[in-house]
């Protein structure tokens, strides 16, 4: 069952990072897709992925994720509640940046769009998997460990943030990917999660919003290539005289 997984969701990414990768061996396709997929945009994403779904029947990988919660059950004592509001702070650098007049890629209301069909395709996959991976959390409260949400969330947000302004700073994405990397940390060191729960998140969080970006960016060439025609032709049908219009756009 757990392999299956492997097969459902992490080998389409791959079909679309590959078909992408031979899309983009054509100039022409590059220049028109800022966004477009390919290996080197996506190995980081995919990989993080990978490493999610394999850490399910690696004993390796479930060795590892005991020793660190073990670590952490002997070592810190103390929860904490910063990774609930965390998790959105990139975004709220980017909607602060709008506030304060600082332009990033595109508009306020673009900037909404993009990220909502980012949280859409996130909580799709986040939602599918925990419900059918059923995993345990660290502390027994439940069977929703794998993947992250939270860690998700941070990285679909910091992904948005690196994506509109990395032309105007590299620090801002520096700022968001540290933000959302904390999160995670604070998802383990509460107990809620596994280190494989955590990369697993991070990998959708970012590959969810690189694709958002991509979709956006198809539907906005595509309404700008789009040619508007008007056709205007008389008529008469001995008993009517007028004029037809047709208009396309």
């Amino acid at each position: 069952m757990r392999f299956y997984f492997l097969i459902v969701f992490l080998l389409p990414l791959q079909v679309l990072a590959n078909s992408s990768a031979i899309d983009s061996l054509n100039a022409k396709s590059d220049d028109k897709y800022e966004y477009g997929l390919n290996i080197r945009k996506t190995i980081i994403p995919i990989s993080l992925i990978s490493v999610g779904i394999i850490g399910f029947e690696n004993n390796g990988f479930e060795i590892f994720n005991e020793e660190i919660q073990e670590e952490v059950a002997e070592n810190i004592d103390r929860r904490f509640t910063i990774d609930d509001f965390m998790q959105y702070a990139p975004a709220g650098v980017v909607y602060a940046n709008n506030l304060l007049g600082v332009k990033g890629k595109h508009s306020f209301s673009n900037q909404l769009l993009i990220q909502g069909t980012s949280l859409f395709i996130m909580g799709a996959v986040v939602n599918t998997l925990k419900y059918s991976a059923k995993e345990e959390r660290p502390d027994h409260s439940g069977f929703t460990s794998f993947p992250s949400g939270h860690t998700a969330m941070a990285f679909v947000n910091a992904e948005l943030l690196w994506q509109e302004y990395k032309d105007v700073s590299v620090w801002y994405g520096i700022a968001g990917y540290s933000m959302a990397a904390s999160v995670g940390i604070f998802r383990v060191v509460n107990n809620k999660h596994w280190v494989t729960d955590i990369a697993a998140g991070a990998g959708i969080g970012i590959l969810s919003t690189k694709i958002s970006y991509l979709i956006y960016e198809k539907i906005l060439t595509r309404k700008k290539n789009r040619k508007q025609t008007a056709l205007m032709v008389p008529f008469y049908n001995t008993k009517q005289l007028g004029l037809s219009c047709s208009i396309t756009f």
